[in-house]
């Protein structure tokens, strides 16, 4: 069974904690190049090379620490990507079979969300991936989702939410026939 949830809530974290770093970082740059150094007394007036380098130096020793955590944040996004790709169904297609039988599923309407969870109410056009395909998701039956082209267009590879999956689950129970497969997505194993 597909662990969505941790999944999901992963690339979450993930992406919450990038947008905190860079936050983080424009506001130690910012701090570094507003601060006002106090002349030292007794001396001459500074030139404007010493300034200027006085200037980087504050900038940059500000803008170290979030700059490290950003491009540690970097590798572990690269790292998840790298596993994704590794994950990758060799058959990106739905067979003819999957498709009639994902099609007959869902009676030819589309599966996804319209909003307020309600169900689409136009005619299903394209198999989709409910786990994308880009993201490891497999080409199978129960990855399987009928969707209309705007749905389809709408959803784009990105990773559904757990809830999404709770309510296409739960709408399915009332349109599938007894002891036909309701849940949905699955992810190939690592390679």
């Amino acid at each position: 069974m597909l662990d969505l949830k941790r999944i999901y809530w992963t690339r979450q974290g993930l992406r919450l904690a990038y947008s905190a770093v860079m936050v983080w970082l424009a506001v130690a740059v910012l701090n570094a190049l507003m601060s006002k150094t106090a002349p030292v007394t007794g001396t001459g007036p500074s030139t404007a090379g010493e300034v200027l380098g006085n200037l980087v130096n504050g900038v940059v020793a500000a803008a170290a620490l979030p700059g490290v955590a950003a491009v540690v944040l970097g590798i572990v996004a690269a790292v998840l990507i790298s596993r994704d790709v590794r994950r990758r169904d060799p058959v990106r297609r739905f067979t003819r079979q999957q498709r009639r039988e994902g099609m007959a599923r869902a009676g030819g309407q589309c599966e996804l969300e319209a909003g307020f969870g309600r169900r689409c109410t136009r005619p299903a056009e394209h198999g989709d991936h409910f786990y994308p395909w880009s993201k490891g998701g497999s080409t199978s039956l129960q990855n399987f989702v009928a969707a209309c082209a705007r749905c389809n267009r709408a959803k784009r590879a990105r990773i559904p939410s757990p809830g999404q999956q709770q309510r296409l689950e739960r709408r399915r129970r009332d349109y599938v026939t007894s002891g036909a497969l309701v849940s949905v997505g699955e992810r190939q194993p690592l390679r």
